[in-house]
């Protein structure tokens, strides 16, 4: 079971150990998968909401915790031939700090991911439409088959006939799993506004339940300890909150910094300190006998 503080942050318990082992050489750290994740934004009445899941208590990893959709890189989403609308590989390639195939498979995998688990769709029969309502048991049969990997992307798109619109979609941070984990993810964080016509729903079979929920409010209820949050979600979250409209924090993407934040850990004083370099909230003292500070 992960601990948790006076605020929601996810900690999981092996942490101390894994990162004593790695302080004393004896792990070698796993090389981090390629993820993309996405912070599907609508507008309100009050300013921007934000979709959000929660992962079921039963996961593994972050159980109970809640966060946006998105997942690993799957192998075939650098194919060649997914039908492309929007800035150019090269410029994606440029802009996530990557090459042109890896650039594919990031936002391949963001709007594949955010179709599979909220059933939002980012793609259109022409690079200046979207799809409409992606609810029906024609569509499920395909997000089924997407999410079974039976079906590439590329086949999804084709099968179709629409154009993934890379340009509803902006790079907004990119976080790595630290060292001492024992799943690492290299994550890139989107930000998307919900498109006319789509709604989203609970499709993942990873998250009990889904909201929309203001960034701020979010944040308040992670401040008080009722939502669990892993330091990515709970700092984007933060971020989101300098913004009155989802046109606004898409508009303010392309100037966001991308250097990766990557937790480090030292010993200091019989204690191990975990810091986050940029966000100084989620520095931990941890004992080195294991217990929590």
């Amino acid at each position: 079971m992960a601990h948790a503080q006076a605020d929601g942050q996810w900690y999981p318990p092996e942490w101390p150990e894994r990162i004593r082992a790695l302080a004393g050489g004896s792990l070698t750290p796993v090389v981090p998968k390629r993820a993309a994740t996405v912070m599907l934004l609508k507008d309100t009445g009050d300013g921007p909401a934000v979709h959000m899941l929660r992962r079921r208590t039963s996961m593994a990893f972050a159980g109970g915790a809640y966060a946006y959709p998105g997942g690993g890189v799957d192998p075939r989403d650098d194919d060649g031939h997914v039908r492309w609308a929007g800035p150019t590989r090269a410029w994606w390639a440029d802009r996530l700090g990557v090459d042109e195939a890896g650039a594919q498979a990031i936002v391949c995998a963001a709007v594949r991911e955010t179709y599979e688990e909220a059933g939002v769709l980012l793609a259109g029969p022409t690079p200046g439409s979207v799809v409409g309502d992606t609810t029906g048991e024609d569509w499920e049969a395909d997000r089924s088959a997407l999410v079974a990997r039976e079906m590439s992307f590329a086949e999804f798109l084709e099968r179709r006939g629409l154009v993934l619109r890379s340009d509803l979609l902006g790079a907004w941070t990119r976080w790595i799993t630290p060292e001492f984990e024992s799943r690492r993810y290299d994550t890139w964080f989107f930000v998307a506004r919900l498109p006319e016509g789509q709604r989203t729903r609970n499709a993942s079979t990873e998250a009990d339940r889904t909201v929309w929920i203001a960034p701020r409010g979010a944040a308040a209820g992670y401040d008080r300890g009722e939502l669990l949050m892993m330091p990515p979600t709970i700092a984007t979250l933060r971020q989101l909150t300098a913004y009155a409209t989802a046109e606004e924090a898409l508009d303010a993407a392309p100037a966001r910094d991308l250097t990766p934040v990557l937790a480090t850990a030292r010993l200091e004083e019989g204690r191990i300190v975990l810091s986050w370099p940029g966000h100084d909230e989620f520095t931990k003292h941890i004992p080195t006998g294991g217990t929590r500070a």
